[in-house]
């Protein structure tokens, strides 16, 4: 199936109307649990674009900011580990994740008034959460024992909602990794080589196939777009009324590019004038098909009469960030009138939980997550 088949395909009608997902970011970043507090990536990219990846709140890219020197998670990571890699969480992790209970999570997200769940399969650390196949060649055996996918997507089901499911297509720090700053680092990041476009689409295959998922949704990038078909086509022949989101670019020839200084500055220098035009929003770039667009702590400004999501975390991450406040979190009231905002004009708001290392989800997160689905089911 060409591309030019998904042309005027219509946002199946279950994903089309306004309303609430769960996104769930679990992994092993939760066992040091720390990204500095301040500012949100959004506002970064405003005051800090050069460096907002290796400042940023973000947990789960942990991995990236202590390997970015100077930076504040390298600090704290000397302080507390001294030289210890990354990969050394990856035992304590296994450990607590033992008391990881589907049932448990998929009775918070029905009583929250969600529909849909999307869980992180693969973050950027590689890290894979089934028990998968297809073996990586740089890491083997760089996956849990215990299906956490699978258990998660029964539960999911069994109360109603829809199940869906994550996979970082756009980095993977086990097949390559440069230190990330700004988002002409990232792009530079994708892994462009065959032996990473084989493997990530051998994995996308599997999770298809094994999970059906209702949602596809791609992180960053994806390696290189004359996969795309046929990944889609894959899709969408196992879940026909699937949906997959808007962040697939695969313009190899630019993450090529992009390992070039001068082209990396020339990038740079254009996504810097880009926010300034619009304030800071940013959005995917356009791939040649989705069926809904993105936007990530931003108010979806801009995107035209199409479907789109806004994804956020709680607070200022995705992963579970011990070094947030209560005050960093949004309260019942705070989420509550987010999603009356986003729902209001057309969106879905996909709200983000960051489990502990145990799978435990802080009360500050359940608070307003139960205080929002008391108001949705009246």
């Amino acid at each position: 199936m060409s591309s030019a088949a998904y042309e005027g395909r219509p946002c199946p009608e279950w994903y089309a109307k306004p309303q609430l997902g769960i996104f769930i970011h679990w992994g092993m970043w939760a066992i040091p649990a720390w990204a500095p507090r301040g500012e949100s990536l959004t506002e970064l990219t405003k005051t800090d674009y050069d460096h907002a990846f290796a400042l940023g709140p973000y947990a789960e890219w942990y991995p990236n900011a202590m390997k970015v020197a100077g930076s504040p998670t390298a600090r704290h990571h000397a302080e507390h580990y001294g030289d210890a890699p990354y990969e050394a969480f990856r035992a304590p992790f296994d450990a607590a994740a033992e008391a990881f209970d589907a049932d448990a999570w998929a009775d918070l997200f029905q009583a929250s008034g969600a529909t849909y769940v999307v869980f992180v399969t693969k973050h950027h650390d590689g890290y894979c959460l089934w028990p998968t196949q297809v073996e990586n060649p740089h890491r083997p055996g760089w996956h849990s024992r215990r299906d956490f996918v699978g258990e998660l997507a029964a539960a999911v089901r069994k109360r109603g909602m829809r199940f869906g499911l994550y996979y970082s297509g756009g980095l993977d720090w086990t097949f390559f990794h440069t230190p990330i700053s700004n988002f002409g680092d990232m792009f530079a990041c994708v892994p462009i080589g065959e032996d990473y476009r084989a493997y990530a689409k051998a994995q996308v295959r599997e999770l298809v196939e094994r999970y059906k998922p209702s949602v596809l949704w791609n992180d960053i990038a994806w390696p290189d777009k004359r996969d795309l078909d046929e990944v889609f086509s894959h899709y969408y022949a196992h879940v026909p009324d699937g949906v997959v989101n808007d962040r697939w670019m695969g313009e190899s020839a630019l993450f090529q590019a992009l390992k070039e200084p001068m082209a990396l500055a020339g990038f740079n220098a254009a996504v810097k004038a880009k926010l300034a035009e619009t304030d800071g929003e940013a959005h995917s770039p356009a791939t040649t098909h989705h069926d809904f667009r993105t936007v990530e702590y931003a108010r979806g400004e801009g995107l035209g009469d199409v479907k789109w999501e806004s994804v956020r975390g709680l607070g200022m991450a995705f992963g579970y960030n011990a070094n947030e406040e209560v005050g960093d979190y949004l309260d019942g009231q705070g989420l509550i009138e987010l999603y009356r905002d986003v729902t209001g004009r057309g969106g879905n708001l996909l709200i983000n939980v960051g489990p502990k290392a145990d799978a435990s989800i802080p009360e500050v997160q359940r608070a307003p997550l139960l205080e929002l689905g008391r108001l949705l089911k009246g």
